[in-house]
């Protein structure tokens, strides 16, 4: 066996102290970006799940709870599409930017939910529908919804639609459900892949 050299005390302590050293700054680097993060009384720590958007609170940011009648049909709204991500935002506008050209007005009746909102919706839904499944089958839970993401808009009315069902692929933008003409999503990989099969409802029911 080979000899070992012992280390002295000294050179012992002063490595520990390094040691601890480093450890102490690390923690409170990290103590002091949750204390900004938690400004707003909580820290919210969300996946990232919207292209080009770094680490952003998504799913905690309302969207507009209503808008100024659709001037196609007052049964509708028009929502400002401001609290879209920058990303949808910006297909959306390319999209209605295209149907403008068509002659073609969209109206954006729902777009941006908090989870909040979306919850909220969802108990709305299965006071009408009577059940959770039947409610389901129009409106996720909050950890389901596009709507929450930032990635899905309700297009009305449904002439309009129609024209997104069309034409929105060539812009990323696809219907998912059969039951809900209005709904589509955005994805900038359906411009090259084409949009998906069509599922009978939310719930796939």
């Amino acid at each position: 066996m080979g000899s070992v050299e012992p280390v002295s005390t000294a050179r012992a302590a002063t490595t520990r102290r390094a040691v601890v050293g480093v450890l102490m700054a690390s923690l409170l680097g990290a103590a002091t970006g949750l204390c900004a993060l938690g400004a707003a009384d909580r820290v919210v720590l969300v996946w990232d799940r919207v292209v080009g958007l770094p680490v952003p609170i998504v799913e905690e940011m309302p969207g507009p709870e209503t808008g100024p009648p659709c001037p196609l049909h007052a049964r509708y709204v028009d929502e400002p599409p401001d609290r879209l991500p920058p990303d949808t935002l910006a297909a959306w506008q390319r999209l209605r930017a295209a149907a403008d050209a068509d002659g073609v007005q969209l109206c954006l009746n729902d777009g941006k939910r908090s989870r909040e909102q979306q919850a909220r919706q969802f108990a709305e839904a299965v006071q009408q529908f009577g059940s959770a499944e039947l409610a389901g089958r129009y409106v996720l839970q909050p950890d389901e919804s596009m709507h929450v993401v930032g990635t899905a808009v309700d297009v009305q009315p449904l002439a309009s639609a129609g024209w997104v069902e069309r034409h929105g692929r060539e812009l990323g933008w696809c219907r998912r459900y059969e039951n809900e003409p209005w709904h589509f999503e955005y994805d900038p990989a359906h411009v090259t892949s084409g949009c998906p099969a069509l599922l009978s409802s939310a719930t796939g029911s």
